[in-house]
């Protein structure tokens, strides 16, 4: 019986999204806790969670590679589904082939049991209807500062930028090298609140971690 972890880290940064060494060990964890090693983790990269697993590179390789009585754990439901139709299509699937599914959020093995597979319906359908929100508040926030010909970032410009006498985003150098750290760090696995003492300790600017939560999702956004 092999076991194996999967991770997607996101194409936008937001609330529960993990760094990549965080996700590693909770999946450690869960390994352990079953009495075994993970043979391997496929670390998805850059592919937003609204794609099918089975369309995603490593979820492909990590679904080819799983033979029956073989274990798949994740942190999280949304690390690894974007909808509800992809996420029971996998799971009957999973079933049929003998192979177990760990969703730690959801405390069990998602592939024992009707009750689970209806969670995970309710739970896809929420957080798409959630991101379906969000994209609407964001495109009429645009829209209307574009229409008043204010700066994208609201009254108060994002770190690293000014506005200028006409209304324009100007980069402001320091903030910017600040921005390129914070980027930097965040790959290397730092929480948000260490970035943001590491921020203050080396550029001495006044950064919280809500700060550098927005300047990761801002410089998400601009990838996606």
């Amino acid at each position: 019986m092999s076991i194996y972890g999967y991770v997607r880290v996101s194409t936008v940064l937001g609330e529960g999204n993990e760094p990549l060494p965080v996700q590693r060990r909770k999946l450690e964890g869960r390994a352990h806790e079953l009495g075994k090693k993970l043979n391997q983790i496929f670390v998805e990269r850059g592919i937003s969670g609204s794609k099918p697993l089975e369309q995603r590179p490593q979820g492909k390789a990590l679904l080819h590679a799983a033979k029956p009585r073989d274990t798949i754990i994740a942190t999280k439901f949304d690390r690894v589904f974007g909808s509800a139709s992809d996420a029971l299509r996998v799971i009957e699937n999973l079933q049929r082939r003998k192979i177990s599914l760990y969703l730690l959020d959801l405390g069990g093995d998602c592939t024992v049991g009707g009750i689970t597979k209806a969670i995970v319906a309710i739970l896809s359908a929420v957080g798409e209807g959630e991101r379906s929100r969000t994209r609407e508040r964001i495109l009429e926030v645009v829209a209307n500062r574009r229409k008043r010909g204010l700066p994208l970032g609201g009254v108060r410009p994002p770190f690293g930028f000014k506005v200028d006498a006409r209304g324009k985003l100007r980069p402001l150098r320091k903030e910017q090298s600040a921005i390129r750290l914070i980027k930097l760090l965040h790959l290397r696995g730092y929480s948000l609140r260490e970035i943001a003492q590491r921020i203050v300790r080396s550029r001495g600017l006044a950064v919280s971690h809500m700060t550098v939560q927005a300047v990761l999702r801002r410089e998400a956004l601009k990838r996606a």
